[in-house]
């Protein structure tokens, strides 16, 4: 029986890269902000149920929870830019 040809496959070659490979994730300011932006969450509504009648928190109401709430996903925001 009659025994098919080979195929020729091309010796591949890598793209030619740019000037500068591209910087993937953030710096190292990364983490300190998450991590403060957690903290800074967790104390917003930490502070208003421990102390509602402050000032600029009590016209707020329960919209302190949101802000807290605001900070802390900001936080995980800043997670997924962590390397």
């Amino acid at each position: 029986m009659p025994e098919s040809r080979p195929r020729k496959k091309s010796v591949y070659t890598a793209p030619a890269t740019s000037k500068a490979p591209r910087r993937v994730g953030g710096g190292r300011w990364v983490a300190p902000v998450m991590v403060a932006c957690w903290l800074l969450g967790l104390l917003w509504i930490v502070v208003h149920y421990l102390a509602p009648d402050l000032k600029y928190l009590s016209e707020l109401g329960n919209w302190n929870l949101l802000v807290g709430m605001g900070f802390i996903a900001l936080g995980f925001v800043f997670a997924t830019k962590w390397e």
